[in-house]
């Protein structure tokens, strides 16, 4: 049994961290983006490594965002260095190994229709997608009831409750209504954003009269999407969050957000999200510097200066590409903008868990499932099939967020296991029971990321402090998931962040 996501396996100079599929990456990947070995072993310090003390550009965060950022940096011809504080590349994204030589996506796994930069980056170093599993029937649970439903039924991965198909029909349609009003690149500038962002998406909800079990359902809904419940969201950062999930030329919509066929569940990536990373950092080279978590970045007039443990580089700008809250934990000086400053202190990161069951095959495709859930009853409410694209070994993950969260991560690791089988039992059988292997990623514990999978903005965020979200301060920039346009929460918009920064810098470079 493997619990927690602190624990994480080091990058050594001959492994790389992920599938065996990584292979061929392994042998382009730099001594700083491989690992150490052992936790308990002495980690290359920023000093010791063949790291440049200078660059044009420095970038703080070595997941998607600031891997793009450097990328379209180094191809314009300009140099750079990315600082990440972890022991491996990916941020969000983690293949994390597991028994047998294979892995898991302990972070972001899925992609869809419109989430196109990070199809393209993808491709563009190698980088296939598969299908998601979605062939039989879903699993609906309800207060000790199990029913199953077509996964190609009208109702999509919804379930088709007679309790909640007039709410789930009328609620969807005002809300990809109300979506259509939101400029993604200010979204405060809204016709009502000041009345969307003085309520709860939850108070929206009982504004509306919906049936208390679709409380329950909606519920689950925001849990798996950010962690968070619906009391937890502004109205307006709902409807936004809909509205990004498109492109220049798609309107977002609320089902692209959670369907599956057509929607941004429909497929995977071979090998992992976390090889598009891994891949990068090999195009970068020695530029990219591992276990080196900035602490302090000094600018004036004549540059910046980033301080990291073991040592700092020198540049003319900086990228800071961490959610918000991790960004607030940074030493600025001169310090930041009261308006920047308190934005980063409203942005909390979700509550949430990706938990994964290890079996010698995915059974329940026998069986005519295709292993996803929708459930009112937690911990585990929402299920997917995250076997490999090898087709072994059969893997079910869950989520866990919000509420749900908050309580099982007060538990013992025997309790949360059990809690997690349990559930798992109920939706697919006995044998759910037995698996090879458990894994949890408990985002929230992870020290650099402090929760995932994105920063969920409360009323007034949006209206107050909105135009801090992406507003340069100076020398420093800013990008991460969070600050996209397009796909706010999702790869896609980390891609997307990371190359907007990129102009940004490139622009301001004599």
């Amino acid at each position: 049994m493997i619990v927690g996501g602190e624990r994480q396996t080091r990058f050594t100079r001959r492994t790389l961290i992920g599938s065996a599929t990584a292979g061929a990456a392994a042998a382009a990947l730099p001594r700083v983006a491989r690992a150490e070995g052992p936790e308990k072993s002495s980690s290359s310090s920023l000093a010791s490594l063949s790291v440049p003390k200078t660059a044009d550009v420095v970038v703080v965060g070595g997941g998607l965002a600031g891997l793009s950022a450097a990328r379209a940096i180094a191809r314009a011809g300009r140099s750079v260095v990315v600082l990440e504080a972890r022991d491996r590349v990916g941020g969000r994204t983690w293949n994390r190994p597991i028994t047998g030589g294979s892995y898991i996506d302990a972070g972001a796994e899925f992609v869809g229709p419109t989430q196109d930069r990070i199809k393209a980056l993808a491709q563009a170093v190698g980088v296939e997608t598969f299908p998601t599993y979605n062939s039989g029937s879903n699993v609906y649970w309800k207060d000790g009831k199990r029913e199953t439903y077509a996964a190609s039924g009208p109702t999509g991965i919804a379930p088709p409750d007679p309790a909640y198909l007039p709410d789930i029909a009328q609620i969807v349609q005002k809300l990809n209504t109300m979506a259509t009003e939101i400029d993604v690149e200010a979204p405060w500038k809204a016709k009502e954003a000041v009345e969307w962002d003085s309520q709860t998406f939850y108070t929206w909800l009982k504004a509306n009269e919906v049936n208390p079990d679709f409380m329950r359902l909606a519920s689950t809904a925001t849990d798996a999407i950010f962690g968070q419940e619906p009391r937890d969201l502004s109205l307006l950062y709902a409807v936004f969050y809909i509205a990004a999930s498109g492109n220049e030329t798609n309107q977002g919509t609320f089902e692209r957000n959670f369907q599956t066929a057509e929607g941004a569940q429909q497929d995977r990536f071979v090998g992992g999200s976390q090889l598009i990373s891994i891949r990068v950092a090999g195009e970068l080279g020695t530029s990219v510097a591992l276990k080196a978590p900035v602490q302090r970045i000094v600018q004036n007039a004549k540059g910046v200066k980033v301080v990291a443990k073991g040592g700092r580089v020198s540049a003319k700008q900086v990228i800071v590409a961490v959610p918000p809250a991790l960004a607030a934990r940074i030493e600025y000086e001169p310090l930041l903008p009261a308006l920047r400053d308190q934005f980063t202190q409203r942005a909390p990161m979700g509550s949430y868990a990706k938990v994964d069951a290890v079996y010698e095959r995915p059974f329940w495709r026998e069986e005519g499932l295709t292993g996803q859930t929708v459930s009112v009853n937690g911990p585990v409410r929402v299920t997917f099939d995250s076997t490999p694209n090898e087709g072994s070994p059969g893997v079910l993950l869950g989520f866990i967020g919000g509420t749900d969260a908050r309580g099982w991560y007060g538990l013992s690791a025997e309790q949360r296991r059990q809690a997690v089988l349990d559930n798992l039992a109920n939706y697919f059988g006995a044998q759910a029971r037995n698996p090879l292997e458990y894994v949890e990623n408990r985002w929230a514990d992870e020290r650099f990321s402090r929760g995932d999978p994105v920063a969920g903005l409360p009323p007034g965020v949006l209206l107050d402090f909105g135009t801090a979200l992406r507003a340069p301060v100076g020398r420093i920039h800013w990008a991460g998931t969070e600050t996209s346009d397009f796909w706010v929460g999702y790869m896609d918009g980390a891609v997307r962040s990371g190359e907007r920064a990129a102009q940004e810098v490139l622009a301001e470079l004599p």
